[in-house]
């Protein structure tokens, strides 16, 4: 299928309620684009209705709900264009203590589950010969920071899941592309910045300060609606040409 920039598409997004991925859902329906929002939580529903997106409630760390969200968004609307795999959760605590549990979720969600939803949604944009896959990484998809090994090492493999469906993809119309932020203004991050503070004994003000923002040249969070502006350039026709690659927006952490 050849298609001009203006062209709607059909996108799956996930971790939906709140942060990059509403931005997301927010910024796709803006560009006339039919989208599927799927997210654990329930409140989910009404944030993309506002949008107005359909909503789908999953939970991704079990494998048969990832293929059900790709088969949601073939039923309601034929095909998927657009994969976002977005859905993050994090915990803060030294290997040591780091409870497997814990370890086994993230890694399922954050890794496991942006495999399983890619490896469903080929298929469709194989017949179609036109995809585009963006995978919200993070500056810790490069980086690392104490506290956080299965967060990172999620993060860590999700770069070499979007390098493979890029070689993979390339001769069927499909991208694939990673985005690398830094510290957002998300719940998330919200929940992070509590998290490091008791970790360190350190006041809030101080985590944000001192460590989130420690190694950024620009000395700010970085705003949801900003992310959500490069996916939908790497969603887009305009992004053809690009893929395999990760793109950072980390207010110049990695500069250094």
């Amino acid at each position: 299928m050849t298609a001009n920039a203006s062209t709607p598409r059909v996108a799956l997004v996930t971790g939906t309620s709140s942060g990059i991925g509403e931005a997301v859902v927010r910024h796709f329906c803006e560009q006339g684009h039919q989208v599927l929002a799927v997210d654990f939580n329930p409140a989910g529903k009404e944030v993309a209705e506002q949008a107005g997106a359909a909503f789908f409630q999953a939970d991704l760390t079990d494998g048969e709900a990832c293929k059900a969200a790709v088969a949601e968004a073939v039923k309601r609307f034929g095909r998927v264009d657009i994969l976002v795999n977005n859905a993050g959760i994090q915990h803060v605590s030294p290997i040591e203590e780091f409870p497997e549990d814990k370890w086994r979720q993230i890694i399922d969600l954050m890794l496991t589950a942006p495999f399983l939803l890619t490896q469903a949604a080929w298929p469709s944009m194989r017949e179609n010969g036109w995809g585009r896959i963006v995978n919200i990484a993070s500056v810790h998809a490069q980086v690392a920071s104490p506290g956080k090994s299965a967060y990172i090492s999620a993060k860590h493999g999700m770069i070499g899941l979007t390098k493979t469906a890029a070689l993979e993809g390339g001769s069927q119309g499909i991208t694939a592309n990673a985005i690398c932020p830094a510290y957002v203004k998300t719940p998330l991050v919200d929940n992070q910045i509590a998290d490091q503070a008791r970790m360190h004994g350190m006041e809030e003000q101080e985590v944000i300060e001192k460590i989130m923002l420690k190694n950024a040249a620009v000395k700010r969070l970085i705003e949801p609606a900003e992310v959500a502006e490069l996916v939908g350039y790497l969603a887009s026709d305009l992004a053809g040409a690009v893929t395999g690659a990760s793109w950072n927006i980390d207010l110049g952490w990695t500069a250094q």
